[in-house]
């Protein structure tokens, strides 16, 4: 085969390496630590998928060698969880591996690897005439669900996947999960057809704890009162919550609006006796604290608890090694309402503005001391300063579009000495790319 052929060949993967999946550094950091805590227990429905993703993230990072050790792993994963040695779930990974050797400049195991591909798709071939593989739909739906959070195409191809094979629960799961993260993204709520989805998906799925609180949560929003069904699922569950990053979260955020914080507090730190070196039962618990601290809830945090929280942030911090930038920006909120460490949280900010970010995370930096200025230090001018920085950068973010909100409501009062200025500023912004 010829370089020219073996680059179409390679193009025409379906793969991680031809799904357009790339993304920034720091969004690159925080999912590897992701999907570490999601963690790679024996016969986790998604182990395959999660190292191949893993691999993936290391090979954009440079660690070539450690992208070949999660490919390896993704097929030995496979090869556990399926009855057959080989089948059309071992398409994306032999993809994978193609274009891993290709980038390493090895064209001999990057054929091989083609030919193994070539080999599956004579032997099973896919149901129609350009259709995909449900496995193949299925771990592209996973995919880019977790890494470019597409919940609408996701939705889509887990559909497509369900379709073909309705026995495979955790797709239709999946679909399900996906609709609901969609609607949350455009803000209008669950509706009632959708909650009866996620009804019938967790009658298919019982054992999906991240489906049954998920539910709970949205059963809340729509006015039910679902405190002691929390606290009954939380007693009957908390081992299996203990290793479930994902359920856990969000039952601590049902803790939050239906029970209350200091019972989230509470069901946290016990998880965290039971599991003292799991890192992300430490970076919930001191979410928990935060909530508690930051959000001034009375009666006021006394100084035990104000010091536990940092103790605890400060090992999020230095557990997250790679992805500490909003780590830091909680602890510096934690410093702020601690009177012996108020000038840390300076420090910590006047060290990240010295930091060379990427835009985003740069409105995430202003945005956060804005914040910060305003309402700790209450410094309203330098405030409204710092909004304008996340603001002028033109990339659209989450921060630089809140940072305009606030803004705006600045200017419409009319009450702020800047208030020209500002007005002048959002009349001249630059579109976002």
């Amino acid at each position: 085969m010829s370089a020219d052929q073996r680059q179409t060949a390679l193009e025409s993967l379906q793969c991680h390496f031809t799904w357009d999946l790339d993304r920034t550094r720091s969004v690159l950091l925080l999912l590897r630590d992701k999907l570490e805590d999601i963690g790679s227990e024996e016969g986790h429905r998604w182990l395959g998928h999660i190292y191949n993703l893993r691999g993936f993230i290391q090979h954009k990072l440079g660690l070539h060698d450690d992208a070949q050790r999660l490919f390896n792993q993704a097929a030995e994963a496979f090869h556990r969880m399926r009855p057959a040695d080989q089948g059309p779930w071992l398409v994306v990974n032999y993809g994978n591996l193609a274009w891993l050797h290709h980038h390493l400049g090895d064209q001999e195991q990057s054929q091989a690897y083609l030919s193994q591909v070539d080999a599956l798709m004579e032997k099973y071939p896919p149901p129609s005439q350009g259709e995909l593989h449900a496995e193949v739909c299925a771990e592209k739906a996973w995919t880019l669900m977790y890494l470019r959070g597409d919940f609408k195409v996701a939705a889509g191809l887990f559909e497509r996947a369900a379709g073909m094979q309705p026995d495979m629960v955790e797709w239709t799961t999946s679909h399900v999960l996906s609709l609901v993260r969609e609607q949350e993204r455009r803000e209008t709520g669950v509706t009632p057809d959708l909650l009866e989805k996620m009804r019938q998906a967790m009658d298919q799925d019982p054992e999906n704890l991240y489906l049954a609180v998920l539910y709970l949560e949205k059963r809340a929003k729509t006015g039910e009162r679902v405190g002691d069904e929390a606290r009954e699922f939380a007693k009957n569950n908390l081992e299996p919550l203990s290793r479930s990053f994902q359920a856990f979260r969000v039952l601590l955020r049902v803790y939050k609006h239906n029970c209350s914080v200091d019972e989230a507090i509470e069901l946290a730190e016990d998880a965290l006796r039971q599991h003292p070196t799991q890192r992300f039962l430490k970076k919930l618990a001191a979410l928990c604290y935060r909530w508690r601290i930051v959000l001034h809830m009375d009666p006021r945090p006394g100084p035990d608890m104000i010091d536990r929280a940092i103790s605890l942030q400060e090992d999020v911090v230095s557990l997250y090694p790679d992805s500490t930038l909003m780590k830091k920006i909680n602890l510096a909120s934690l410093y702020a309402n601690s009177r012996p460490h108020r000038d840390k949280a300076e420090q910590i900010f006047e060290e990240l503005l010295q930091t060379d970010l990427e835009p985003v995370d740069q409105q995430l930096l202003y945005n956060a001391y804005a914040k910060h200025l305003n309402f700790e230090r209450r410094d309203r001018l330098r405030s409204v300063k710092y909004q304008m920085k996340a603001a002028e950068i033109p990339q659209d973010s989450f921060f630089r579009r809140d940072s305009i909100r606030v803004l705006s409501q600045i200017r419409d009062k009319g009450q702020h000495p800047m208030c020209p200025e500002i007005k002048e500023f959002l009349e001249n912004l630059e579109e976002p790319v």
